[in-house]
């Protein structure tokens, strides 16, 4: 008998720089039921060395974990599984040797994540699984990073990631275990330098409800519980008489606090220090713990994909708006790049539907967003600012391949010194070099002579591009021209071009 309802399964796994975190639901018509939660303390954070790589440790505790995820996730398909990295494999030099060994034990791709598109999934996370307020404030704060953002609604507004989280500030400030006030006053001072460039901005734009997310958030909770204060309401007095409490011990080791796991008690201490620090600088009355976080605001996303078109869209026009971009031109270039994917797609293996098939869509849009800083050179400024700008909706490899169009677009074509991808197939991106190159190229003039259709077509990697009209060249002599320079740069790297 057929169920009366569409029903699948999706999942989302956070990979935090303290632990690693996988929910499991299911999808009923509009509805999103969680059917089970899975949490692993890896400490991947604590395997930093001083040269940021992971060291094998950190990396074997962090494979172990996927493994058991895969056990899970067995039968899902591919597009029903999102992963999401975030400050420790952000910064660790050897993170792509992890996400290579990754893939051999969970097939599903990773994303690194940038900060801010961190901080967006956290709120998105929360907005979805608290009740809507006028205006909220979520912070999280992680193994390695803290998120603050304020939004209404599901949009989030001010976003900020900052380089401060419980490991990282546990091994500074509270080494050899030792707890002490000057310990405490020292991490506090130090949080409080960090969020010295954004506190004002927050306090003034203000917020009717603040909420905690994530683990520390949750452990400061569940000890205040513990402590007597049966709200569970975090106030600044009562993370100050939290601090002279944990004051009375010597070390981490001796903490015994109802409410606080053995698992969390070693990073305890910095998070509140983290936690206090944030309570005086953005002046916060009150805050309340939501269950929701990152990983549930991966899987609302994913259930809610025109939310993240719409996201995208708004990053994409918002950054050509900034940059002045010539918006007409690039609709033309966006609509070549388009059909001539769609005319040489089973040819180079990338589906007219697919992740790369909208990035090739997006770097037609912001190839010259460099163009407003100088045309010399402007594709490598568009390729400077499409990997460094914040782009909420797009993560840091989506970021990479954007870049990396612009940056090819045009000129010489230096692939030595083209970034290696986790995601993506490094062929598929060279593919997508050619037909971006190709599309702005035909539109080289800007004027509003049409040209005559145009086919492009792939065979023995001769890349040929002709058309029905057989004088087609004869009468746009400057784009033959161009082409005919556009040939001898394919022939340099050897690529054949013909016409």
């Amino acid at each position: 008998m057929n169920q009366p309802y569409d029903s699948r399964d999706i999942a989302a796994i956070d990979l935090g720089s303290n632990s690693f975190h996988m929910v499991v639901a299911k999808v009923i018509d509009k509805d999103l039921q969680i059917v089970s939660r899975h949490k692993q303390r890896v400490r991947l954070a604590s395997g930093l060395d001083e040269n940021k790589n992971i060291d094998e440790d950190a990396f074997s505790r962090g494979l172990d974990c996927l493994a058991m995820f895969a056990e899970r996730l067995q039968g899902f398909p591919i597009e029903n599984v999102r992963i999401a990295a975030t400050q420790t494999l952000r910064i660790a030099n050897n993170a792509h040797m992890f996400l290579q060994r990754a893939r051999d034990v969970l097939p599903f791709p990773i994303e690194i994540i940038p900060g801010t598109e961190e901080a967006r999934l956290i709120y998105l996370g929360v907005a979805h699984t608290q009740p809507q307020a006028e205006s909220m404030l979520v912070v999280d704060i992680g193994g390695g990073s803290t998120e603050i953002i304020i939004g209404q609604g599901f949009d989030a507004e001010l976003v900020s990631s900052k380089q401060m989280g419980c490991v990282s500030y546990n091994n500074r400030y509270f080494a050899n275990n030792k707890l002490s006030k000057k310990n405490f006053v020292d991490a506090i001072l130090a949080a409080q330098q960090r969020l010295e460039s954004i506190a004002s901005k927050y306090r003034k734009k203000g917020w009717k409800v603040a909420f905690g997310s994530s683990g520390t958030t949750k452990a400061i909770y569940e000890v205040l519980i513990g402590l007597g204060y049966t709200d569970g309401i975090i106030t600044l007095e009562r993370l100050d008489k939290l601090i002279e409490h944990l004051c009375h011990w010597n070390s981490i080791d001796d903490i015994q606090l109802d409410g606080l796991n053995d698992e969390r008690k070693p990073v305890f201490a910095a998070g509140v220090a983290i936690m206090a620090a944030i309570f005086r600088d953005l002046k916060i009355k009150e805050m309340h713990f939501s269950d929701g976080a990152l990983r549930e605001g991966l899987l609302y996303e994913m259930e809610e994909r025109f939310k993240y078109s719409d996201i995208r869209l708004r990053t994409a026009e918002a950054l050509a708006n900034k940059h002045a971009v010539d918006l007409e031109h690039a609709a033309k270039v966006r609509g070549y790049a388009g059909e001539f994917l769609s005319q040489v797609s089973s040819e180079v293996g990338i589906k007219k539907q697919s992740e790369l098939a909208t990035l090739l869509e997006w770097g037609a849009l912001l190839h010259e967003v460099g163009l407003n800083i100088s045309y010399q050179a402007f594709h490598k400024h568009s390729a400077y600012i499409l990997r460094y700008t914040n782009m909420p909706g797009f993560n840091n490899e989506q970021q990479q391949v954007l870049a990396t169009l612009a940056r090819f677009q045009r000129k010489t074509l230096k692939l030595n010194e083209m970034e290696s991808f986790s995601l993506f197939k490094k062929k598929h991106i060279l593919g997508l070099v050619r037909i971006l190159r190709l599309a702005i190229l035909v539109n080289g003039q800007r004027n509003d002579d049409p040209l005559p259709e145009l086919q492009l077509s792939v065979e023995d990697d001769v890349w040929t591009l002709r058309s029905d009209n057989k004088n087609w060249l004869d009468e746009n002599k400057l784009l033959h021209a161009d082409l005919q320079t556009e040939q001898q740069f394919w022939a340099n790297v050897g690529w054949e071009l013909a016409f």
